[in-house]
């Protein structure tokens, strides 16, 4: 008689089966896929697992080390030199015919060289994506070798952070990139900005987070192949002066520039397949020329004041359709004005309080003067108009509302977004209700537009 051993209600077949390795028999193109969504140093543990698994970390195509990578602990300090072998070794066990991306991020304190030896091993796996992210230890910074960058054509991004010295003394060569990310590194001069600009002949995208007064008193950037150009000055007390800027980018399609105050210059040529740009956080610059520079765009946020910035005179946004301002700037209805007169095409009208608040200026000394003739553009062109945030008690936001409603006659949707009242204050619920009917009968053709109020 047959006898079947079992062993927890399973029987000897099933229990191997349950045992058996399927993950390891999946095809390796999987296996790096999901090695791929794991920290690389998990990734590269996984080779202690069996002879299946020893080499396959090594055809990651992405590869990315933190400073405590395998470290080793010296009085809580992590040993950089024990990392940068560690890096090294792997780097050098690594087999895919290209490095798609290498993140590297580590102390200031790291040695030159080792991050030399890091660079020129990515370049020879024709790294595509660089990323070195060096973070402040006992105010140390690390110098690129600028000799690697005499000549690369397959790095495409590269994107450098903090404690990070760039010295250029001759023009570098980087044929394909296309993306550059400078986040607070540090330039040795002027010459230095322009040799790595320069040698970028494919750029397309440049952001820079800097402080302006903290190396190079002039930031020139001059890309002729440059679209989408992102500064943010993030000035601190101090320094060595005022800083400035001057952009000669004449391809420059999408411009963004933030936090521009108390700068010495800024000064922009003139870009005219300019499609959007957005001013925000711009004031007290001794010499600019932002907004003139700024009238082939088709899409304008500016949160900006005009009593902080030079409003052009005479000047036509004619290819202007969209535009967004801020109503808790000082005197934005004058900026709103100026620019209904000046933008003969605009479609599109925004005005945004992000804050809601309710300190706004003294009603007594908000005055709008409103253009003496009505807009072209509210004759003939203005389709939207939202404003979120509108504080329908006010009336001088009450006067500017009334203003566009009256004398935009193509008017097809109009959105205001106001403050939300709590359900028992029923006096003032009945208050911006007769407020809201009033917007509504002065509409030029309320047939032809839809009307909507919100509550945020």
């Amino acid at each position: 008689m047959e006898q079947k051993f079992k062993t927890d209600g399973l029987g000897l077949s099933n229990r191997d089966a349950m045992n058996k390795d399927r993950i390891s028999d999946l095809p390796d193109a999987l296996l790096l896929q999901i090695l791929s969504s794991l920290p690389t140093e998990n990734a590269i543990a996984t080779s202690v697992l069996s002879k299946r698994w020893r080499s396959l970390w090594t055809m990651l195509p992405k590869l990315k080390f933190d400073c405590d990578f395998n470290p080793v602990l010296d009085d809580n300090n992590i040993d950089p030199h024990m990392f940068s072998e560690n890096v090294y070794r792997s780097l050098s066990l690594h087999k895919a015919p290209v490095l798609e991306s290498l993140h590297l991020s580590f102390e200031g304190r790291t040695d030159c060289s080792d991050v030399g030896i890091w660079i020129a091993t990515a370049f020879a796996r024709c790294v595509r994506k660089l990323v070195l992210d060096s973070f402040y230890q006992e105010d140390q910074t690390v110098t690129l070798p600028s000799v690697l960058f005499s000549y690369n054509d397959t790095l495409e991004i590269l994107k450098l952070k903090c404690a990070i010295d760039l010295e250029f003394p001759s023009r570098v060569c980087l044929k394909s990139l296309r993306k550059l990310y400078l986040y607070q590194v540090h330039f040795k001069d002027e010459d230095s900005v322009s040799n790595l600009l320069c040698g970028c002949p494919s750029l397309e995208d440049l952001v820079v987070h800097r402080y302006s007064n903290a190396d190079v008193a002039t930031f020139t950037i001059a890309a002729p192949s440059l679209q989408r150009l992102t500064i943010e000055d993030l000035r601190q007390e101090g320094g060595y002066g005022n800083g400035g800027y001057v952009i000669n980018a004449p391809a420059l399609k999408y411009l963004n520039i933030n936090g521009f105050i108390d700068i010495e210059s800024c000064l922009i040529d003139k870009a005219l397949e300019l499609v959007e740009a957005k001013i925000s956080n711009v004031s007290d610059i001794a010499n600019e020329n932002i907004l003139e520079s700024l009238t082939s765009a088709k899409r304008l946020i500016l949160h900006l004041s005009p009593l902080e910035i030079k409003v052009p005179t005479g000047k036509s946004f004619d290819q202007l359709v969209c535009l967004e301002l801020l109503t808790h700037e000082r005197e934005w209805w004058n900026l709103l004005s100026i620019m209904l007169d000046s933008s003969p095409k605009l479609q599109i009208l925004k005005l945004t309080d992000f804050y809601l608040r309710d300190n706004k200026t003294n009603p007594d000394e908000r005055k709008w003067n409103p253009p003496k003739c009505a807009p072209e553009c509210l004759l003939f062109h203005l389709e939207t108009f939202v404003w979120i945030g509108y504080e329908w008690q006010r009336g001088d936001e009450k006067e500017v509302a009334t203003y566009i409603l009256e004398n935009a006659r193509r008017l097809k949707k109009v959105t205001f977004s106001t403050k939300r009242i709590e359900g028992e204050k029923l006096e003032k619920l009945e208050k911006r209700r007769e407020m809201l009917n009033e917007l509504a009968s002065v509409l030029w053709d309320s047939n032809s537009c839809h009307l909507v109020f919100e509550s945020t």
